[in-house]
């Protein structure tokens, strides 16, 4: 085979990766053709991880994966969460006191075999449309690897909820399971002496990633070596205890993580003392204007963390979008955010018994990029508990949740700017039942918080789809709770665009079929 037609071609791709289309033309011929539109495909693989849910013996975890009925022609694929399985250490001789252990590692062996789902998939997902479920109270559950293929990785889903009656980890975590990336922020922790916020790091690839993070007060930059070139080892998870990682303690701290090699799954569990646990989600990508969506309408409290990673301050103008307008907290209408300084705001309750999100925006013109999150707590006293809604994109063309209950599950529809319609889709039942449909019009500048219409004959647990139909953006996030010992215990998850089609380049002239 020539070898000048595989060059051209290869550098004819790597053109059409870079600027989304191709048009290749033989030497000696006319102009170039005009390019033809990038077409949207759905995705063919997509990857999800899950930290390691809790090391409490009092935790009970469900695992739901869930991808929406769609109209991909693909192959059928799977959907698999597996357990991180660290491997030996480059330094490690696996030979090491190999006679002394030989009968320890023997019942190692045994215990492993015995131990349901050791080597096997904890969650399998065979059709769309219906989602799966898993449960685990083992205290030393592992993270999780995820990847769906074919027809089930449009859209794939997954989410991890945990709830934990007691301890200093009380309360009801969930989270949608994340995408590997390298580069998450996370407003909102804290390394004061009443917290344990831990940075959870899950790398899915065969080779080794080495991360940093950096912690950002409301001074700024807070000393931190012991957060520079972490190694986390491949297809594993690392835990690192936040208030380890410096010797300042400070109520909110905005935590900056990135990956010099490799990528990971980043994500923060939230533990204060006597106010309850959560996960927190990172904040989307730093730009001029965010929506946090979906405060309950019962809130006792709300505070705002943000932070600006440019050189430039950001003056921001702080909005509810409420139930029927949009207005400014009294008192706190604006907000100064210092760079590379952690600002934040008490703003109460500022719902005042009416379901709400927050917008930021720029006070005048153009301006800086920010992130943000939200502390939300519901209750008083021993009763209170916490949960954290990050910055979000909008829902786009579709955005699910999985783990719905028939009980405790509230979503927050919110169009900061025009009158928006949206298809909200509840899945069939994990054991059984038929899917319902519905259509809600969200008038710009408001929240609006419904019930789901649960499926038919709703057995276990199901997934909600929403779509936008006409007008937007739209944001929402899905509120989730359960009753425990008194404790109205809760979670919010955010949908963004679940990112399920992907712009594929046109090219003009198949080279597939060339040779000799």
């Amino acid at each position: 085979m020539k070898s000048t037609p595989l060059s051209l071609i290869a550098g004819a791709v790597a053109l059409a990766a870079v600027t989304g289309f191709a048009a290749l033309t033989a030497p000696g011929e006319g102009e170039a053709p005009e390019a033809k539109a990038a077409a949207r495909l759905p995705v063919e693989r997509s990857s999800l991880l899950c930290p390691a849910p809790s090391s409490s013996d009092l935790a009970d975890t469900t695992y739901t994966s869930f991808t929406p009925e769609g109209e991909s022609d693909g192959e059928a694929g799977t959907a698999e969460l597996n357990p991180s399985v660290p491997l030996p250490a480059d330094d490690e001789d696996p030979a090491a006191g190999k006679d002394e252990e030989e009968g320890e590692e023997n019942d190692e062996k045994d215990e492993k075999e015995e131990k349901p789902g050791a080597d096997k998939p904890v969650v399998m997902l065979k059709d769309a449309g219906k989602p799966v479920t898993a449960d685990t109270s083992e205290s030393d559950a592992p993270a999780l690897i995820g990847t769906a293929t074919g027809r089930l990785a449009p859209g794939w889903t997954a989410q991890q909820t945990t709830t934990t009656a007691a301890g200093e980890a009380r309360g009801l975590l969930g989270l949608s399971c994340t995408a590997p990336d390298t580069d998450f922020w996370f407003p909102g922790a804290g390394t004061a002496a009443t917290r344990q916020d831990y940075v959870h790091l899950t790398n899915p690839d065969d080779t080794a990633a080495v991360a940093d993070i950096e912690l950002f007060g409301p001074e700024g930059a807070l000393e931190s070596d012991a957060g520079e070139g972490i190694t986390v080892p491949p297809r594993s998870s690392v835990a690192l205890l936040i208030p380890t990682l410096t010797s300042e303690a400070v109520d909110d701290v905005t935590v900056h993580v990135t990956t010099r090699t490799g990528r990971v799954g980043a994500v923060v569990r939230v533990a204060e003392n006597d106010a309850g646990s959560d996960w927190l989600t990172a904040s989307t990508d730093p730009t001029e204007t965010l929506v946090l969506p979906g405060i309950p309408a019962d809130a006792t409290s709300v505070h705002l963390v943000a932070f600006a990673p440019g050189e430039d301050d950001a003056d921001v103008k702080v909005q509810l979008m409420g139930k029927n307008t949009t207005f400014a907290p009294v008192g706190n209408d604006t907000l100064h955010i210092k760079s590379r300084m952690t600002a934040s705001v008490d703003l109460k309750d500022v719902t005042r018994g009416e379901p709400g999100s927050i917008r930021l925006s720029p006070v005048d013109g153009d301006g800086t990029p920010v992130v943000a999150a939200l502390r939300v707590v519901r209750g008083k006293g021993a009763k209170q508990e916490i949960a954290y809604i990050p910055a979000t994109g909008p829902v786009g063309d579709r955005a699910s949740v999985a783990d719905n209950r028939a009980k405790g599950s509230v979503l927050s529809l919110t169009a900061p700017g025009g009158t928006a319609k949206v298809e909200v889709t509840a899945s069939a039942g994990s054991e059984g039942g038929e899917k319902t449909v519905k259509t809600y019009t969200v008038m710009g500048g408001t929240t609006l918080e419904v019930t789901p219409e649960v499926p038919s004959g709703l057995k276990g647990g199901y997934a909600l789809t929403v779509r936008t139909q006409s007008g937007g953006p739209v944001h929402a996030s899905r509120t989730l709770t359960v009753t425990e010992g008194g404790i109205q215990m809760f979670t919010v998850q955010t949908l963004p665009d679940d990112g399920g089609t992907v712009e594929v380049p046109a090219v003009e002239q198949d080279l597939s079929v060339l040779d000799d």
